[in-house]
């Protein structure tokens, strides 16, 4: 008479061949959600709207801390971490589904679940198709964990306990093996169709002629790059131009067709523009320096380069938008990103006389993808997060009363100029230069209302006013000097501007949020 075998008990050895089991599972799930992907688009990715949660959904200290801990590499540090975890979990559930198959390969499918609502909920999500990645590769992955578990420990009849688990552990290999090679397959072979997509975009930009300017930028001055060793250039090269925003990935838009539409209150009809359509306009290009809000006393997030585009005055008021003080229905700009992102501005701010663009041109090349291609928004003196939509797709014309951009309700205010502020780039804190003239050197910004004076701080001396740069114009910003015979020992060197309406830079300290940082930037040497 035969007998059927009961499953044995798990070993330690079992234990670490689940957990890798729960690894290949989760790694099955994300191959197979990539390749489904590639029918849906990049942003469905569970790691992409994984992430794109947690940036909207964390608090506004953690978004600071993170930009000022990894700069531009935090979005890369946040899909290492979301891996990360997803890693430690998948491991966990292995081991739990060695006594529990069903609720380890339940816990696969919530993982699903989870990467599917927030996939869903994304501001630039219209279709339950951005579900579908996260689900199916989820359902793979809680399927191969349940076969796998069960081929571990599966009873062989009729032999001893050792010869039993010895075969199960093969079995469990070769079935492991066998589902990472196809897994491999199937991700290269989602990313490659997917990457059709990028092809098209990259092969847009690639062949795209800009038009020339009607209104070309005056040539900048020639006092406006001072010649001293460590200063940051008067034009900022695209390759090292700031990039502070939410995307995870970065939207590739083919210009082909790329289309804005502008409608709201006060607009005439329902225009849909294409690229040619801004072509056939008034080219203008302009010198502009950008700053963002996050950006800290003295930190890296400002930068200045010359914008082509079309005046989008030029364009709000083609379609019948006045300001509000000329009887205009509308006094917010809500521009949308193809990454869904809501950018609000002022209309009064825009339609005020100042360059703002359509830009589509930076420093002689189209947009690269990471600064907005094909077309942004640029606004001369307010800081990026109510001004610079990249990727933009629609305008819409509403009211600050009725409709609160992104930031907003995550503690931003709706309203933000650029404070004015002067940083020093050389010498760095903690140098230790030589006794004699040293010049200290760095930039000063106050778009659109420009920087009349620098003055320099040796320790707790007097304000030594500083060499300006030449003005290119009031929307940029000014390099300075000041040549400082400097003593041996430890200085503490401190900069301040004023700007063009005669506003001297506060040094009241305060944080980047509600509305930008304010204070004097510091910095301390050790002559020698």
């Amino acid at each position: 008479m035969t007998t059927s075998a009961s499953p044995r008990e798990p070993t330690p050895t079992d234990r670490l061949l689940a957990a890798l089991g729960g690894l290949l599972s989760g790694f099955v799930s994300l191959a197979v959600a990539e390749l489904v992907v590639a029918a849906a688009r990049p942003e469905a990715s569970p790691v992409a709207a994984v992430g794109g949660a947690a940036i909207d959904l964390a608090p506004v200290g953690l978004k600071n801390w993170a930009i000022r801990s990894f700069g531009e590499n935090d979005k890369i540090v946040l899909q290492t971490g979301i891996l990360t975890v997803l890693a430690v979990l998948a491991a966990l559930v292995g081991v739990l589904a060695l006594r529990h198959r069903l609720a380890g390969a339940a816990a696969v499918l919530a993982f699903g679940v989870v990467g599917a609502v927030a996939a869903v909920n994304r501001p630039d999500s219209d279709s339950f198709t951005d579900a579908l990645p996260s689900l199916i590769g989820a359902v793979a992955g809680a399927a191969l964990l349940y076969a796998l578990i069960g081929r571990l420990l599966a009873p062989r009849p009729g032999t001893s306990p050792d010869r039993a688990a010895s075969a199960d552990r093969r079995g469990f290999l070769l079935v492991a093996a066998s589902t990472a090679v196809a897994a491999t397959v199937a991700g290269a072979l989602g990313r490659a169709l997917g990457g059709t997509r990028s092809r098209d975009a990259v092969t847009s930009r690639d062949t795209l002629r800009l038009p020339r300017p009607a209104s070309a930028a005056p040539a900048v001055p020639a006092g406006a790059q001072l010649r001293v060793p460590g200063i940051s250039p008067f034009v900022t090269p695209n390759k090292d131009f700031y990039r502070v925003d939410t995307a995870l990935i970065v939207p590739k838009v083919d210009a082909d067709g790329w289309r804005l539409r502008i409608n709201g209150l006060g607009v005439t009809g329902e225009p849909m523009l294409s690229l040619d359509d801004l072509f056939r306009r008034e080219v203008v290009e302009r010198d502009i320096t950008l700053a963002c809000v996050s950006n800290e006393v003295g930190g890296p997030y400002v930068g200045n380069a010359r914008w082509l585009g079309v005046r989008l005055a030029d364009l709000l008021r083609e379609f019948g938008v006045k300001a509000p003080s000329e009887g205009g229905p509308a006094d917010q700009i809500v521009a949308r990103s193809a990454d869904g992102m809501t950018i609000g501005t002022p209309v009064e701010a825009v339609l005020d006389g100042r360059d703002a663009l359509l830009a589509f041109g930076m420093n002689g090349a189209p947009l690269p993808f990471e600064h907005g291609f094909p077309v942004r928004m640029v606004v001369p003196g307010l800081y990026g997060y109510v001004s610079a939509c990249k990727w933009i797709v629609d305008i819409e014309l509403t009211t600050f009363d009725a409709y609160d951009a992104y930031w907003v309700p995550r503690g931003w205010a709706a309203r933000a100029p650029v404070k004015t502020q002067a940083r020093i780039d050389t010498p760095r804190s903690f140098a230790r230069p030589e006794a004699g003239t040293v010049p200290v050197a760095g930039v000063a910004w106050a778009p659109h209302r420009g920087v009349r004076r620098v003055e320099v701080r040796i320790d707790d001396g007097h304000w030594q006013e500083a060499e300006l740069g030449a003005e290119d114009s009031r929307d940029t910003w000014r390099q300075w000097v000041y040549r400082w015979q400097a003593e041996p020992g430890r200085h503490t060197l401190t900069v301040r501007a004023t700007d063009g309406t005669g506003q001297v830079q506060t040094e009241r300290r305060a944080g980047t949020v509600p509305d930008g940082a304010t204070g004097w930037h510091s910095v301390v040497v050790n002559v020698v």
